[in-house]
């Protein structure tokens, strides 16, 4: 691919960059791929996306250099920021006062999580610092791919609104936890147990600029209306300038972005009939994610040496997160197999996690690279096999409203639409 770069550069000189005119192509090319596989196998768009990127990534594309940094960092930073934000807007902080057997669930899954996965990686003999921030990483359940499973498969239900909040709050931790680890790599292997300053640091920076956030689009929504245009650039411009902002002070642009739709949600409880303004540039943003993510990962060294160290973290986190809702749903208002169906739900792992790996190369290049050289091809691996899991559990829980069959008529005669 890079002779073939090589010789079309020569003569094709296009007015924004041959970077420009490369990603276009493969995001079309990842546009027709997601419509195909949904269209005939009924599996999620994303899966087309991913497959689409690490066709790219291991054929030598070399628009995403690793490790990210300038504006491929950027917009992975806004599209992380745009789906977390849209996720912390769909948690009522109300409903843990009256069910508050949701945040045991979310608090187990998490801790389990981190505990098996640590534990494995040391009787693997894994470094303990790289054992440690691969657990950290593990806690992470993706949102962005979960939500886009949803739209796809058209889903609503407990089983669907259960995993979507528990992803949603496993990634406000590995944020909040991952970041402070980062920050202290420079200064040596210290334990998690002198992480509590960075932990507050990150955290407290990421509620100032996500109050910021919130109260200046809770101001605007007195004089603007929700289902406006303009409220939804001004939503994206905010948010672009969170993600600009925030690691400047010391907090993480994700993370304020989270925090922020949390509060948003709590002082305007009913802000989101905005999100159809800002389906286009929102669903734009998140399938460049997707391809992104796989691009960069596929990317990775893939060698025997570490497949038994991807296989044995993917299965201790799947069975952890299993556990860990089963050990919470006591009380919970779900049913044990509805918390089956949720803990396979949560098995995606995808941009947040590659954006944290990128944040540990940034903080320690040596350290980073170990790190990297385990999580690239779990998260992969998860980005696809993740999405295929959570396809299976929502409609074995039967909360889809579309048939999952392939389409077996022939071709349209009316205008079709997508949803």
């Amino acid at each position: 691919m890079n002779d073939i770069l090589a010789i079309w550069a020569e003569w094709v000189k296009p007015s924004a960059g041959l970077p420009t005119v490369q990603w276009s192509i493969l995001l079309a090319l990842a546009a027709a791929a997601g419509h195909l596989v949904n269209r005939y196998s009924g599996l999620p768009k994303v899966i087309g996306y991913s497959a689409v990127g690490a066709f790219a990534g291991l054929a030598g594309f070399t628009g995403a250099a690793w490790p990210l940094q300038g504006t491929g960092l950027f917009l992975l930073e806004l599209g992380v920021a745009v789906v977390l934000f849209e996720a912390g807007g769909r948690i009522p902080l109300r409903w843990f006062r009256h069910n508050p057997m949701v945040l045991v669930q979310s608090l187990a899954e998490s801790t389990l999580t981190f505990l098996l996965v640590y534990w494995l990686m040391g009787l693997m003999g894994v470094r303990e610092v790289v054992a440690e921030s691969l657990a950290l990483l593990a806690m992470a359940a993706s949102p962005a791919v979960l939500s886009r499973v949803a739209i796809d498969t058209r889903a609503a239900g407990p089983v669907t609104e259960r995993a979507l909040v528990l992803s949603t709050l496993s990634t406000l931790y590995a944020l909040t936890l991952c970041s402070a680890r980062a920050g202290m790599m420079p200064r040596g292997e210290a334990g998690l147990s002198s992480t509590l300053y960075p932990v507050l640091v990150v955290l407290g920076m990421s509620v100032v600029v996500g109050a910021v956030l919130a109260l200046t689009l809770r101001t605007a929504l007195r004089v603007m209306s929700p289902t406006s245009e303009n409220t939804a650039i001004l939503l994206l411009a905010l948010i672009a300038a969170g993600a600009a902002l925030a690691a400047n002070f010391g907090g993480s642009a994700p993370l304020a972005a989270l925090l922020g739709g949390m509060l948003l949600k709590q002082l305007n409880p009913r802000p989101w009939s905005w999100p159809r303004q800002m389906g286009t540039a929102s669903s734009m943003l998140t399938m460049l994610m997707f391809v992104l993510v796989s691009v960069v990962a596929a990317q990775a060294d893939w060698s025997r040496s570490v497949l038994s160290l991807v296989v044995a973290l993917v299965v201790a986190r799947m069975l952890a997160k299993i556990a860990g809702v089963a050990l919470g749903n006591v009380g919970s208002g779900t049913s044990w197999k509805q918390a089956l169906w949720v803990g396979c739900a949560m098995s995606p792992m995808s941009s947040v996690a590659l954006l944290l790996v990128s944040q540990y190369v940034a903080a320690s290049g040596p350290l980073g690279r170990q790190i990297a050289s385990i999580a690239l091809p779990a998260i992969l691996l998860m980005e696809v096999l993740g999405a295929v899991l959570a396809t299976v559990s929502i409609y074995r829980a039967g909360e889809s409203s579309k048939p999952w069959e392939p389409l077996t008529r022939g071709p349209a005669t009316g205008p079709v639409h997508e949803s």
